[in-house]
């Protein structure tokens, strides 16, 4: 009498039935499950993948406190649009001053490097550079195209640092040289509020006040006329306010060129 085998090659012992197919492949599925488990459990994880897996961590953890930081230390979130437009125009004013000082200071290299005479062209450079310092620091005269600004204040509501903000505007849409009411505005003059009117550099000027400014017209009338700017803000106070551009500006109010009590050349 034959026997008949079982799937996997066995024949049933006496008195045992065959399993059917069902419970053969129930029996493989949870054979295949275990063999798998074993597999993954407990991880293995060798050291490079541990090291990978601690610089992903490190960096990811980086770029969040990177973001989270600039998102809420923005201090450009709050700020109004007149804000944001004066800013924006600024930021491309200097960028392109900027520009061409790269470029002047490029030309000026090319020319002591290609020059026949480079000592001639050093000392040609030097004075050039010392004319430009004198009429930052006030010791020389200047003349060039620029604006001319005129403040009226019949309301005497006007106050130092309304004229000083006007200052700093002019400065950041890269004026050159300055003048109010012929008084020589340099980089420590300072304006006070005081008793009968407004002093710049302990000189008493009152309005109207008059700005005589050298730079490039067309940077710093705008800078003057954006909406919240220098000139809504004055307007606001009932005072009048006239820009005018002009081809030639004078500025010849001179500050003394102080000696230094200290500080000497490192050259000598």
């Amino acid at each position: 009498m034959n026997t008949e085998e079982n799937p996997q090659g066995e024949n049933p012992r006496p008195g045992q039935e065959a399993p059917d197919s069902q419970e053969l492949a129930a029996q493989q599925a949870e054979t295949g499950r275990q063999r798998l488990i074993a597999a993954l459990w407990p991880p293995r994880v060798t050291r490079a993948q541990l090291i990978v897996a601690l610089l992903l961590f490190v960096l990811g953890l980086g770029l969040a406190i990177q973001v989270r930081s600039t998102s809420d230390d923005s201090a450009l979130r709050g700020a109004r649009q007149e804000d944001l437009v004066r800013i924006l125009d600024e930021l491309d004013g200097r960028t392109q001053r900027l520009e061409d000082e790269k470029q002047q200071l490029d030309d000026q290299r090319t020319e002591l490097e290609t020059s026949s005479d480079q000592a001639e062209e050093a000392r040609k450079q030097t004075l050039e550079k010392e004319r430009q310092l004198g009429v930052l620091a006030g010791t020389v005269a200047a003349q060039g195209p620029g604006i001319k600004l005129t403040i009226s204040d019949p309301t005497a509501a006007v106050e130092a640092d309304m004229l000083l903000d006007a200052i700093q505007e002019l400065r950041a849409a890269g004026a050159e040289a300055i003048e109010i009411n012929d008084v020589r505005v340099v980089a420590n003059t300072y304006f006070s509020d005081g008793d009968g009117g407004i002093r710049v550099d302990k000189q008493k000027i009152g309005a109207p006040y008059r700005f005589e400014v050298i730079g490039k017209p067309q940077d710093l009338e705008p800078a003057l006329n954006i909406p919240g700017g220098v000139v809504q803000t004055l307007e606001k106070e009932q005072a009048t306010v006239t820009v005018t551009r002009a081809e030639k500006i004078v500025v010849d109010a001179l500050r003394p060129a102080k000696r230094p009590d200290y500080a000497r050349s490192s050259s000598q």
